[in-house]
């Protein structure tokens, strides 16, 4: 192809990058701008009219799938970019490994594994015998966080990781051990190359030798081990000439809890110096006001290069933000408009339905199931699919039928309490036609620590089961007369709620400790879950039957799920977290929970708060037709209904710019005052007592009164009412 040929489909901004060459390039590429376009397009330039030679260049990304679709399109272009090497991060670092680790002195060869996180905390255990198991799948995580940041175990700055004095020795325990076996982790995979670079000279020229052009895809989502890699390749410290070029948007950097570290892209240019900059600002995806939306919204970070998207596609409909009195609507809201739609021929898999957590899931599930609207949950397993659900299940089952051995043999060692599956085969054999599978354990032979493991067991079976009354469900009316005649007004268990019980089981049978670990060392949203659980069981009484009733509902929503299983068919609305919603793209889509406390969660310091923003943002420019948001005035939380004050992230998306349906709740104002503009979101101030900090969230009280949320930099999270205490707080542009 001539050059001509290759840029005729791109625009003055995509072929301005295509066409780059010299000086370190960072493309921002914007939502929708066409970033794989112009990355695949910049490869075949490169070969065909620039005649670098294949085999120079070389293009890194996350994920395999991104790293696939890359090399299917340059080559689409140029059959020579087969030559080239299109990989991910970690990828790439196996392959350096495998070519190099036997000219360095780090202690591993070419025939080396990778050792998954399991593999780690196993190592670990034996590295450090007295460890548990727990605690070592918690210093597996924190060991692999401390090598994305690039610190070894005798860096001073594994503090940042984890206060904990042992962190260090656990950590050089276990790398000894490491490297005895020959194999390496994850973490090692970019760790080892940025180090055999750095030390061995010979490896490092033959590397700037071999590859005269770095390609960064999604460099927003890289981490710091990552950065100094790109930095030992590309030789930007010692002129090895070699073209670095990233590509990203820093406004959809939202993985820190994986590591990534936002302010490589923010820090590119004085990281590499002379770094040209090109926008890439047309939006071939969303209607202009769905772009006017994300940017009024993510306008309000301090922390980004700054670009304005322009929608290719001209205007649409104007986004709807619709207030609703309960979750309960809200998942009737969502159901009905998709219904509606449907009657009218849009297909289900136009839809998306986009949440926080995971856990958000539920209402929706059982809906859909019930109304028979075909759905799948993308990134996650369904609700009653997964792991902590089902244990909690198995406990309530079990309490219900103590002949369940399916039940019994799911939660009886979880936690762990010495009870392995010789000892369960033992207590189900002697059990043989009794009305429990824990009657006459006393009589079996067992182990010191098996026997009171059981014991344990069995007495906090018999508690629970003792706790729900048998009794039938006492009416409001009854209950009133019988206090207005007694004089008393106490709760009694006629009007207690499953959720409490519930609650109760997933604590006290050491379910909620266990998986919140979990939750510690890989980040995920068991505890989340559990919790939601918890809230559906608030619309079933504190009785035997009431338990019964919600374990039958449970195991309807299974069934029904079977069914839509075996008749699946490709149109399909789609539930998915908002984090799980990058790289993808839907006509129509509504994101729900926008609640404070929900979305953005309470308590985030300035930078989490832009993160949030950040994921508001990512959701926003996903959908391409059509954007709903939805808040709750009230939701079930923690087994008990709480009031739900609209998310701060609403009034940022301009009064202008949405069609507001429903009550609007009067903490919900677009029109601010002036106290409200001066001490906004975002501000810096400044206390006498507390020093400086940033106001992260605003309120109302239940008075009216406007309240601030300043992070102050020393002392934490502290709350102001500016009207009254508008002296002892400064905004610094005013100082």
């Amino acid at each position: 192809m001539t050059a001509e040929e290759y840029l005729c489909t791109l625009n003055e901004q995509q072929k301005e990058a295509v066409i780059h060459q010299g000086s370190p390039l960072l493309i921002l590429a914007g939502a929708g701008s066409g970033k794989t376009r112009v990355i695949t397009t910049k490869i075949a330039y490169l070969i065909s009219v620039l005649n670098f030679r294949p085999e120079s260049i070389l293009a890194v990304t996350f994920t395999k799938k991104a790293a696939e679709e890359m090399k299917e399109r340059a080559i689409s272009l140029e059959p020579k970019s087969a030559y080239s090497q299109v990989r991910t991060f970690h990828s790439f670092g196996a392959w350096f490994l495998r070519c190099y680790a036997g000219e360095s002195d780090i202690g591993i060869q070419s025939n080396f594994t990778v050792y998954d996180d399991d593999d780690m905390a196993t190592l670990i255990a034996k590295a450090v015998p007295l460890l548990t198991r727990k605690d070592a799948a918690r210093y597996a995580h924190k060991i692999a966080l401390a090598k994305d940041y690039g610190l070894l175990p005798e860096s001073g700055e594994l503090k940042k990781i984890d206060s904990d004095p042992f962190f260090s020795e656990v950590y050089g325990k276990y790398q000894s051990r490491l490297r005895k076996t020959g194999n390496v982790d994850f973490g090692d995979l970019i760790l080892l190359p940025y180090l055999i670079l750095k030390e061995n000279e010979r490896v490092r020229q033959s590397i700037h030798h071999r590859f005269k052009v770095i390609l960064v895809d999604e460099y927003q989502d890289s981490n710091v081990a990552q950065f100094n890699l790109l930095q030992e390749l590309s030789g930007v410290n010692e002129g090895s000439g070699t073209y670095m070029c990233a590509v990203g948007d820093d406004d959809q950097s939202i993985y820190k809890f994986r590591g990534a570290e936002v302010q490589n892209i923010l820090h590119f240019q004085d990281e590499f110096p002379g770094t040209q900059i090109i926008r890439l600002e047309s939006n071939y995806r969303s209607t202009s006001e769905i772009l006017q939306c994300a940017e009024n919204v993510v306008q309000n970070n301090s922390g980004r290069l700054g670009k304005h998207l322009k929608a290719e596609r001209g205007s649409g409909k104007k986004p709807a933000l619709v207030f609703l009195p309960t979750q309960d609507d809200e998942t009737e809201f969502c159901l009905s408009i998709i219904a509606q739609a449907h009657e009218k021929g849009v297909p289900y898999s136009d839809w998306a339905i986009l949440y926080r957590t995971n856990a958000q899931s539920l209402g929706f599930e059982h809906e859909f199931l019930t109304q028979e609207i075909p759905y799948e949950i993308v990134g996650s397993l369904k609700f009653y699919e997964r792991e902590e659900v089902k244990d909690a299940v198995a406990w309530l089952a079990f309490i219900i039928n103590q002949k369940d051995e399916i039940s019994f043999r799911r939660i009886v060692n979880k936690p762990v309490r010495g009870i392995g599956n010789v000892t369960q085969d033992r207590v189900i054999d002697a059990a043989a036609g009794r009305s429990s599978i824990l009657d006459g354990t006393e009589s079996i032979p067992l182990s010191k620590k098996a026997k009171e493991g059981i014991g344990a067991f069995s007495d906090l079976v018999h508690k629970f089961a003792s706790l729900l009354p048998d009794s039938p469900v006492t009416s409001e009316a009854s209950l009133l007369a019988g206090q207005a005649i007694s004089g008393t007004g106490e709760m009694d268990a006629g009007r207690k709620k499953l959720s409490a019980f519930v609650r109760d089981v997933i604590r006290e049978s050491g379910l909620e400790e266990f998986h919140k670990e979990q939750d510690k060392n890989d980040g995920s949203q068991k505890t989340e879950n559990l919790e939601e659980l918890v809230n559906s069981a608030v619309l079933y009484p504190y009785t035997r039957q009431g338990l019964l009733d919600f374990l039958d509902h449970i195991s309807l929503d299974r069934t029904l799920d079977l069914e839509a299983e075996q008749n699946k068919t490709g149109d399909k609305v789609t539930l998915i977290t908002l984090h799980n919603t990058k790289g993808l793209e839907f006509p129509r889509v509504i994101i729900t929970g926008m609640e404070a406390g929900i979305f953005p969660r309470d308590g985030k310091s300035s930078e989490e708060l832009e993160e949030e923003r950040r994921l508001f943002y990512v959701g926003i420019t996903r959908a391409k037709d059509e954007l709903y948001f939805t808040s709750c005035g009230m939701r079930r939380l923690f087994g008990k209904t709480s009031c739900m004050p609209p998310s701060i992230f609403l009034s940022e998306l301009g009064s202008g710019s949405v069609r507001v349906l429903g009550q609007k709740p009067e903490s919900f104002r677009t029109e601010k005052s002036a106290i409200e503009e001066k001490y906004c979101i975002g501000a810096s101030v400044y206390h006498d007592d507390y020093g400086s900090g940033q106001i992260i969230r605003s309120s109302r009280s239940a008075e009216g009164e406007y309240v601030v949320t300043v992070s102050f930099e020393s002392c934490g999270i502290k709350k102001f009412l500016p009207k009254y205490q508008g002296n002892s707080i400064t905004v610094i542009s005013d100082i």
